[in-house]
């Protein structure tokens, strides 16, 4: 029974690291974010908000959290709260699965760094992450505005048909290493080469798929201002819209995390084995390894919706039938070809 019991104070203790830990980088995403923009286009960005404007998402998260809550008179006021809250909900629960460092020691406690090492981890997140979906179908749909409603189809469409693309890319990565399990991928590739050495096509394709369903420039078809008003969250105010606007940067967070663990080692990092240091020491190492990657992937997702344009809603439906959907399946094919030549 007591075993039982610190099991679950070990778990409570790590979802609730891993949950301020989201919610921490995605506040200072969007710092980071004005500061890039700031940096593109020749410019300071935020520096008011305390020393090099580091107070600024604090203040913009009070702004929120103090405006005044509106609900439009003809919404479903059931589904407008249930919209974003469901977002925020899975947004917050696909960090579950991710192998955030290797064992850490503590006393005679073996303490893993990884909430659920679930042995069909992938089909985890594909699966928490297609509800994501509904909570911007359900806010457009419920705030009975026109341009909602057309932005949550368009987010809806997007993201259903770039998942194809994305889990095919998978389905190649999963011949090779045998397994659905996060935290077995990452041994494997800290036994041996990174994936991206055998996937570097599939590893092209999740990343681009990885911008549309995370709705990132330049696939923010459901959040074009100059269109749509603002998109899926036209009439939200308040914690409302924050919610929607932390669960795209928490989105952006984990699917950057996910991108170094299933292509980049996660928290393998190169001789990690031959240092000759100890295990706490080497998890520590492997922590910060691995955020330094996922904070590589947010600052290209940053770089890349300040220097590319928005793509037409019939560029975006092409490059996602037409163009990722054959290349996944060639992936897959050639992933075949070669795993039949290395076994004869």
């Amino acid at each position: 029974m007591g075993i039982d019991l610190v099991f679950v104070l070990e778990k409570i203790l790590l979802i609730s690291a891993v949950l301020a830990v989201s919610l921490v980088v995605a506040m200072y995403c969007t710092w980071g974010e004005r500061k890039v923009a700031g940096w593109i286009q020749d410019r300071i960005g935020p520096d008011r908000a305390g020393p090099l404007g580091l107070l600024q998402p604090l203040a913009d998260g009070g702004k929120l959290f103090f405006k005044e809550e509106i609900i439009p008179s003809n919404a479903n006021r059931f589904l407008f709260v249930l919209g974003p809250s469901l977002a925020m909900l899975t947004a917050c629960m696909t960090g579950a699965v991710i192998p955030w460092g290797d064992v850490l020691t503590i006393g005679d406690m073996q303490v893993s760094l990884q909430v659920a090492d679930i042995n069909v981890g992938i089909l985890y997140i594909f699966g928490v992450v297609s509800l994501g979906v509904y909570g911007i179908m359900i806010g457009g749909w419920a705030s009975n505005n026109k341009f909602s409603l057309l932005a949550a189809v368009r987010g809806a469409s997007q993201i259903i048909s770039y998942e194809l693309a994305m889990g095919m890319s998978l389905i190649a990565l999963l011949m090779l290493t045998q397994t659905l399990s996060l935290k077995e991928i990452v041994e494997q590739q800290r036994e041996g080469y990174w994936n991206i050495v055998y996937q570097p096509l599939g590893f092209l394709l999740f990343l681009i798929c990885a911008f549309a369903e995370c709705n990132r420039a330049p696939f923010d078809l459901p959040e074009a201002e100059n269109e749509l008003n603002g998109g899926y969250h036209l009439e939200y105010s308040s914690m409302k819209l924050g919610f929607f606007l932390f669960a795209e940067y928490i989105n952006m967070f984990i699917s950057s995390a996910l991108m170094a663990t299933l292509y980049f080692g996660g928290y393998a990092f190169p001789f990690m084995d031959e240092l000759g240091l100890s295990g706490n020491v080497v998890t520590i190492l492997g922590i910060v390894a691995l955020f330094l990657k996922t904070f590589a992937f947010i600052f290209f997702f940053m770089w890349v919706r300040w220097t590319l344009p928005r793509f037409r809603y019939d560029q975006l439906m092409k490059l996602g039938w037409k163009v990722l959907i054959p290349l996944a399946l060639l992936n897959m094919l050639l992933t075949g070809g070669f795993i039949l030549w290395q076994q004869s």
